[in-house]
């Protein structure tokens, strides 16, 4: 199949299933398509009079698809450079120390919780796993999703510092589990030994060359921006970072998602302090969300289709139902700890780990990393295990999020108080 009919297929589907879920559903857009290409999907798979035309087009159309690069290498930097752009400086600042801890101490506990838990429930089940494709479903499943997250806390009507808190983590943790992902999936391939230094060392180049590229793109295109009043040009500028920067970054294996977030958080700060223009900031906000918007509505309508490739049977249903519950226990854990470990210096409001817990959505990105090891058995499992835990995360959490906000109480808004 054509490129060009790929892209086409595609966003004819997602305009379609918008159309549907805003006419007749009303359900947030993210969660909406989902579903309803998900339940299309299921109905392609039964044995309905005229359905296997259809479904063999819509298996050829996913077959083209190499989900991985799609998400991974392609529609990535966009959404999280979009989703950055928009974040102020200023409240990151003052939640640094939490959402560092979370972004990287929380991922390791949450993925070594989540790959033992994981070895020992997929024995059980009678689907004995090694070890280390177990920690690789770890470090896959641990992070939150930037796209998921952003998309749905738009409508949750989160509280600020909570909203803030769980949007800066979800925009650095995935370049820490993309990180401990690749070192355990070369470990796996028997091409390096497992040893904590090449886990201290990967994360380092990977985190801090990240930061440095993504600094060194940002500003550069600031600079340019101060010697020019035209939004097309500045629009170019900001297109270009968030292709090329992470296209670099990739090349010099430097974390591509830290590069394009700390590119985005610094054009996005800096340039509205008096560079761009009123006509300029509002062409870039209405390009970037549009862009945003596009991306997450193809993004959402993949992954309610994939459930078509999936491998399924009774056991492996039942290893994925295990599996949300051990993947919310070791999010509760790992927030948990991290929170406990700053309470010396600052006090949290109740209920903030049970909704750092239920808010930490798990999307594409997931499904992504699942789907780029290397094809079996084994593989197979994992995807599909990763699938349930993410339309569980997305339909259920994601519908449920702001009635949860709601029930628990605005005083679990995250703000904090010096400790007397």
């Amino acid at each position: 199949m054509r490129l060009f009919d790929i892209i086409a297929a595609l966003i004819t589907l997602s305009a379609l299933f918008s159309w549907f879920n805003y006419r007749f559903l009303k359900l947030p857009t993210a969660i909406g398509l989902m579903l309803i290409a998900l339940l299309a999907s299921l109905a392609l798979l039964l044995p309905i009079p005229g359905n296997d035309g259809l479904e063999q087009e819509v298996r050829r159309l996913l077959d083209s698809i190499d989900f991985d690069e799609t998400v991974l290498h392609g529609m990535l930097g966009f959404l999280l450079f979009a989703g950055a752009l928009h974040v102020r400086l200023a409240d990151l600042a003052r939640h640094k120390w939490v959402i560092l801890l979370l972004a990287s101490v929380g991922v390791l506990i949450s993925a070594v919780l989540v790959g033992l838990g994981a070895w020992l429930l997929f024995f059980l089940v009678g689907l004995p796993i090694p070890l280390i494709y177990c920690l690789l479903f770890g470090a896959l499943i641990s992070p939150t999703d930037p796209i998921a997250v952003l998309s749905i806390l738009k409508q949750a009507a989160a509280p600020k510092s909570l909203e803030n808190k769980i949007t800066g983590e979800s925009l650095f943790n995935d370049g820490a589990a993309v990180v401990l992902f690749l070192v355990l999936a070369r470990i796996a391939g028997g091409d390096e030994l497992a040893h904590p230094g090449l886990f201290i060392e990967a994360f380092l180049t990977e985190a801090l060359g990240g930061l440095a590229l993504g600094l060194a793109s940002g500003g550069l295109a600031y600079l340019m921006m101060r010697g020019i009043d035209n939004y097309q040009v500045e629009v170019l500028l900001t297109l270009a970072v968030a292709s090329g920067a992470y296209a670099v970054a990739e090349h010099w294996h430097v974390s591509a998602p830290i590069t394009v977030v700390v590119a985005g958080l610094l054009i996005g700060n800096l340039a509205r302090e008096g560079v761009w223009s009123a006509e300029t900031m509002r062409y870039v906000d209405a390009f970037w969300e549009l862009i945003d918007e596009v991306l997450n509505a193809v993004l959402f309508v993949l992954i309610g289709l994939e459930v078509m490739v999936l491998t399924l049977s009774g056991s492996i249903l039942l290893a994925g139902l295990l599996a949300i519950p051990l993947v919310l226990l070791a999010r509760a854990v790992s927030t948990a700890l991290p929170l406990a470990a700053l309470r010396r210096f600052r006090t949290w409001s109740p209920g903030v780990v049970a909704i750092l817990t239920w808010g930490g959505l798990r999307g594409g990105i997931s499904v992504a990393m699942a789907l780029s090891l290397p094809h079996g058995e084994v593989r197979d499992l994992l995807v599909s295990v990763t699938y349930i835990v993410v339309v569980f995360s997305i339909l259920v959490q994601g519908l449920t999020l702001g009635p949860f906000i709601r029930a628990t109480g605005r005083r679990a808004d995250l703000e904090f108080s010096a400790s007397r």
